[in-house]
């Protein structure tokens, strides 16, 4: 039951980082996602932090099959998800975009907090 439980949150954190990811992909959804075209220095950049995405996706991946790979998957999902919310609290909690990016990573906290306890436990 523990494992399953694991695995399922490792995947509902590759879905949660997927979702920009796809932007490498499909540059165009730039500007659904954050309202900002795939051009100039900013769309570069965005589109850059998209692959980024999609390596913390691969990582979430890779960790629901392999327990030897969760504490540090779980470091590196954390400063994702942990580090976005407090950017964002920071930034005196701003609307828009932003705070469905922020809703999401406040999703995200809870398969995090549980795949975090399960690879540090042992």
């Amino acid at each position: 039951m523990t494992e399953t439980l694991t695995k399922l949150s490792w995947g509902a954190l590759a879905l949660i980082h997927a979702i920009p990811a796809a932007a490498l992909f499909r540059p165009a959804l730039l500007a659904r996602l954050y309202g900002i075209g795939a051009s100039g220095d900013l769309g570069v950049l965005m589109t850059h932090r998209a692959a980024l995405f999609l390596a913390v996706a691969a990582v979430c991946v890779y960790a629901a099959f392999d327990p030897g790979a969760r504490r540090a998957a779980g470091l590196v999902t954390g400063i994702s998800v942990v580090g976005f919310l407090v950017l964002y609290a920071s930034a005196g909690w701003p609307s828009g975009s932003l705070r469905g990016i922020a809703i999401g990573d406040a999703i995200a906290l809870v398969p995090l907090i549980w795949v975090a306890w399960a690879a540090w436990r042992r």
